[in-house]
C-alpha cells in the first residue's frame, strides 16, 4: 500500500522504554497518596489502560472508588515520574533500535508517529520526555488511556484526531499499531489498523504470532525491516 499518509502508533512500556521497576514503584507512591492505603500488590499491567489498572487495584485492597479518585491518581503518578525522571534514565533504557526507529519514520514523507498507551497523557509525556523520545512522536494526536478504558477503542480515537489535524483518513490499512503484547495485537485487530508486534517484552514471538499479528520482530533493529513492513 505505499508509505503515502501513514499513521504509525507507538506502544511505550517495553516496546520502546523500560522503566527499570520505577513505574510500578510510582504507581504505588500515588496509590498511598490518594487511597491512604500502602499497595501491597498491584493488578496485572501488560497491555492494558491506567483506569482499569487502578480500579483493578482498589477491588485487590477492598478500597471503593469515587468520583475524581483516578484523576487525582493520575495527577499523582504523573507527579511522581517527575519527581524520579533522573532515576527513571539510570534505572530504565530506551530498547534497542528504537531511537534508529523514531529517527528513520521520521524521516519517511507521509508518515505521522504518535503513540497508543494505556498511560495516561501526562504520564507518558514524562516518560517519553525522560528518555530523549518525545520529539519524534505527535503527542496531540495519541490516544492515552484516559480517553478509553479499552484498548481497542484508542485506535479510532488516534485515527480522529490525526484526521482533524492532518486532514488525511486514516483507515485499517494505513492505520499500524507497534505493540510487544498481545493485548496490543488485539487492540489494533478489534479497533482498525495493521499490528506490527515487537518482542521485546514479555511476550515471545511465537506468542504474538499465535495471537494474530502481521509480522513479529524480535527487536527494533533492523530500521530497514520495519520500513518494508510499513510499506507492505
Amino acid at each position: 500500500m505505499g508509505t503515502d499518509h501513514k499513521l504509525v502508533l507507538w506502544d511505550i512500556d517495553h516496546t520502546l522504554i523500560e522503566t527499570g521497576g520505577v513505574g510500578s514503584e510510582v504507581f504505588g507512591e500515588a496509590f498511598h497518596e490518594v487511597t491512604g492505603v500502602r499497595m501491597k500488590d498491584m493488578a496485572s499491567v501488560a497491555g492494558r489502560t491506567e483506569p482499569v489498572i487502578f480500579r483493578e487495584t482498589l477491588d485487590m485492597h477492598h478500597v471503593t472508588s469515587s468520583d475524581g479518585l483516578f484523576e487525582r491518581f493520575a495527577d499523582a503518578q504523573a507527579r511522581g515520574y517527575e519527581r524520579r525522571a533522573d532515576e527513571m534514565r539510570v534505572r530504565g533504557r530506551v530498547l534497542p533500535g528504537a531511537i534508529a526507529a523514531l529517527q528513520t519514520l521520521a524521516r519517511q514523507s507521509g508518515i505521522t508517529q504518535s503513540v497508543l498507551t494505556g498511560n495516561t497523557r501526562k504520564s507518558a509525556q514524562v516518560k517519553l520526555r525522560a528518555f530523549g523520545l518525545d520529539s519524534f512522536l505527535d503527542l496531540d494526536i495519541g490516544a492515552y488511556g484516559e480517553d478509553d478504558p479499552v484498548r481497542a477503542h484508542l485506535v479510532s480515537i488516534a485515527q480522529q484526531r490525526a484526521h482533524r489535524q492532518r486532514k488525511h483518513t486514516y483507515s485499517a490499512d494505513s492505520t499500524v499499531l507497534i505493540g510487544d503484547t498481545p493485548q496490543d495485537v488485539a487492540a489494533a485487530r478489534e479497533g482498525g489498523a495493521r499490528i506490527i508486534a515487537v518482542a521485546s517484552g514479555s511476550s515471545s514471538a511465537a506468542e504474538l504470532k499465535d495471537a494474530g499479528a502481521d509480522i513479529v520482530f524480535p527487536d527494533l533493529i533492523d530500521s530497514s525491516a520495519l520500513i518494508r513492513a510499513l510499506a507492505v
